[in-house]
Order: structure tokens, then sequence, then C-alpha cells
């Protein structure tokens, strides 16, 4: 699979973050995808998961996503340091930050996700 595609699935993945459109981010996974977000938790497969998991974080925010600061490529697989910032509907700001590691399947289509981050920490820092 060329970088290039890797790249543009990546970007797709955070921009629906930033524009917190569910559909846009579901769409960049493939339908029998596994998520492990965060590394830890029990496991996400397929697209509703994903979906109740997205309307979970971003039910908080009034605006919310996540921007790409390094994106490392190597073969099917990307890893990407992130830093997510956003607004919560009690008005505080929040910073957070993590590393996702991407599985890229044949179709440009997210196969496997694993996430490191500390939303316990996120959430705290949000509520103050």
């Amino acid at each position: 699979m060329s970088p290039e595609i890797l790249q543009k699935v990546v970007a797709d993945y955070f921009a629906a973050t930033r524009a917190m459109d569910r559909e846009a981010w579901v769409a960049t996974f493939a339908a029998d995808a596994v998520s492990y977000d965060p590394v830890g938790a029990p496991p996400m497969k397929g697209h509703d998961a994903f979906r109740r998991f997205f309307d979970g974080i971003t039910g908080a925010f009034e605006r919310v996503g996540l921007t790409e600061n390094q994106v490392f490529i190597a073969g099917d697989s990307a890893a990407v340091k992130w830093t997510g910032n956003g607004v919560g509907k009690n008005g505080r700001a929040v910073t957070f930050e993590g590393i996702d590691v991407f599985e890229i399947d044949g179709a440009g289509k997210i196969r496997e996700l694993r996430a490191w981050w500390d939303p316990a920490a996120m959430m705290a820092e949000l509520m103050g």
C-alpha cells in the first residue's frame, strides 16, 4: 500500500474528529474493524460500537477534535502522536494527548486501531 493512501486514511480520521462528524469518522473503519480505544479497555468491533463510542466522547463537548502532531508510516501501518483539544458543554477547555497505531486494509480502511491515552484523566480535567 502506498504511503499516500495511508496518509489520506489518517488525515480523514483526524479531520472527522475535528468536524465532530460521526459518520465520516466511522466511514474510515472497515465493517469488521476492531478498536482498542484505549488500549486495556475491552475491544470494540464494528460500526455500531464505534458510533456509541464516538457519541460517548463527543457528548460531553461543545467542540472537540484531535490533531496529528507526528505521523510515522511503515508498511500498512501508521503510528500517530496527537493532541486533543476541546471545550466542554460546561465551558471548560481541555487538552489531552495520545498515540494511535492504525493498521489499514487493502481497501484503504482502518482494520485495527490501538489508542494509548487516558480518557479518565481527560474527563477529570473537563469536569474540574
